[in-house]
């Protein structure tokens, strides 16, 4: 769609709330009559003014500064102006207002800004996603991951790999048009096959580095299990730096899990309190033991605490866990060898936390991982599947591979967005906030 196709759209760009500055988006066709309107001018392109901004009768409404950026060469493609103002309530009510009530304009919705350059070709769907996980970063991790996502990594191993299998396909298209003709020579079906072939190891790291980069996205998660009273709820607290849990001395406390977000040296961690491991004739803290297997079956990482007295219980086979003795201000609480803490006295919580990042590092890849959304593995999942059905078809098939390679750029166009995608558009622009 051209800029006049689309209604001129305006929105808070900062965080809503008292602030020392705001930034007011607009974008649309009327963004010059609106910058004329609003100042009485129109700024030159790129260079902020400070000005004073006024309604349509001329009443000021803040001093503050202006930027024009004419599209295309703007975020959203079109025309785009930002008012950078106090952010007092009163002043964003008041400029909103006047915004509004000039004609050809309205509030934007959830992600228009986004999803309007992501339709003028600014960025690709993956870029988007990168933005929007850019935005909800948290951690050190996960911004790096988002930001690289957002410059357009995937975007252009994507556009790389589709380009070869283009090739591939013109190779092989040639040889079914062509071959009677006598002026085309040569094993084109071997060479587009073998082009298509080069492509599958990069395809394959890229969906080796899925769990790590769906992790750092989501957060590693890192259970706390152990028999009653070893001390899991007080850890889960002293790591969160607040009362999470309930702490009590009596046993079979905590019957559901309690999960809480961590920044860890920069390392995401959904960090997991479970019921105490045992034997119970009480369906409900049955219930909650066996919910706190499933969760360490499931769990990236766990933390087998040891109680008082006892030795450390058993876990799922195949279960990633450190043993770890809780309450060593305690006399003779820790056997030698292990890693010991207390939530009392913060003693060796240090430790714990480097020695958990340091597990967690070792499941993560060394960069930013491409695909961190399952909607990006399914996608290289299918190109992978489709080029490897091609291999095994018989060469005298030219007509069959150049579909199944066909199949696959298709699967690699879905990656970017350029095909299928409206679903996909309206829940993640959804969840954009309004002046994004």
């Amino acid at each position: 769609m051209t800029g006049a196709a689309y209604p001129t759209i305006v929105a808070l760009s900062s965080a809503a709330g008292r602030a020392g500055v705001a930034v007011v988006r607009v974008s649309g066709s009327q963004v010059r009559f609106v910058l004329e309107t609003i100042l009485g001018t129109l700024p030159k392109p790129r260079l902020a003014t400070l000005s004073a901004l006024r309604d349509r009768d001329g009443e000021v409404i803040d001093q503050g500064l202006a930027l024009y950026f004419p599209g295309p060469k703007s975020f959203t493609g079109e025309d785009v102006a930002e008012f950078q103002v106090h952010g007092s309530r009163a002043v964003l009510s008041r400029l909103l207002a006047a915004l509004t009530a000039l004609p050809g304009l309205r509030l934007a919705e959830p992600g228009e800004f986004t999803r309007r350059a992501f339709e003028a070709g600014k960025l690709d769907l993956a870029a988007v996603e990168g933005l929007a996980d850019l935005i909800d970063s948290e951690t050190e991790w996960q911004r790096r991951q988002a930001l690289r996502q957002m410059e357009g990594a995937l975007g252009i191993a994507a556009a790389e790999w589709r380009a070869a299998l283009i090739k591939a396909m013109m190779l092989l298209e040639a040889e079914i048009d062509f071959a009677d003709e006598g002026d085309v020579s040569g094993p084109l079906i071997a060479e587009a096959v073998g082009i298509a072939r080069t492509v599958l190891p990069s395809l394959q790291s890229a969906l080796g580095s899925f769990r790590a980069g769906e992790r750092v996205r989501e957060g590693f998660v890192v259970v706390l299990a152990g028999p009653p009273n070893a001390g899991k709820s007080s850890l889960l607290n002293a790591l969160a730096r607040r009362d999470v849990a309930i702490v009590s001395p009596i046993a079979g406390t905590t019957r559901d899990a309690i999960e809480v977000r961590l920044d860890l040296d920069g390392i995401p961690v959904l960090l997991v309190d479970t019921a105490g491991l045992r034997e119970s004739a009480d369906e409900i803290e049955a219930e909650g033991v066996r919910r706190a297997l499933q969760r360490v079956a499931d769990a990236d990482l766990t933390l087998n605490l040891r109680a008082i007295d006892s030795d450390p219980v058993s876990l799922p086979a195949g279960a990633s866990s450190l043993a770890i003795a809780t309450k060593i201000d305690l006399p003779g609480r820790q056997v030698p060898g292990e890693v010991g803490v207390s939530a009392q006295s913060g003693a060796g919580l240090g430790e714990l936390i480097a020695l958990i990042g340091a597990r967690l590092r070792e499941m993560a890849s060394p960069e930013p991982a491409l695909l961190t959304r399952e909607r990006q593995r399914i996608a290289v999942g299918e190109a992978v599947a489709a080029i490897l059905r091609a291999e095994a078809l018989d060469q005298g098939q030219p007509e069959l591979i150049a579909e199944e390679l066909r199949l696959a750029a298709r699967a690699l166009e879905r990656l970017v967005g350029r095909i299928d995608v409206e679903d996909v558009l309206d829940s993640l622009f959804s969840g954009f906030c309004i002046g994004k």
